[in-house]
């Protein structure tokens, strides 16, 4: 199942055990959210109900993008200023979707073991 969430004046479309770097949210790692503003949701091409449905998701990091530099100059004037930019962001893990949570990495590990051994 993915969704699409919106964040930060942004839109993103997730699934139950992505990782997404969004807009700074408060919250210390470790800790869990639920984002609710969800525009759309569904299975394959099978559009559901979006009414009350919410986004689990866990804090793993809070951070600092890469630095943007800032320069600004006019011809002729001997005007130049030069600054630096670091934006603040969050990376979450989204856990569920609803009441579907993510799948444990280890059963798909396993699930394929055993089929590449007939094989």
């Amino acid at each position: 199942m993915f969704a699409i969430v919106r964040t930060g004046g942004k839109q993103y479309r997730v699934a139950a055990g992505d990782k997404i770097v969004v807009e700074k949210l408060e919250g210390e790692a470790g800790a869990s959210i639920s984002l609710s503003d969800v525009l759309l949701a569904g299975e394959g091409s099978e559009l559901k109900s979006v009414e009350g449905l919410t986004v689990s998701a866990e804090i793993v990091a809070q951070g600092r993008g890469e630095k943007i530099i800032v320069f600004k100059k006019r011809r002729r004037h001997n005007y130049r200023r030069r600054n630096g930019h670091r934006q603040y962001h969050t990376i979450l893990k989204i856990t569920a979707i609803g009441d579907q949570k993510a799948a444990p990495k280890k059963a798909k590990a396993e699930a394929a073991a055993p089929q590449a051994a007939e094989a």
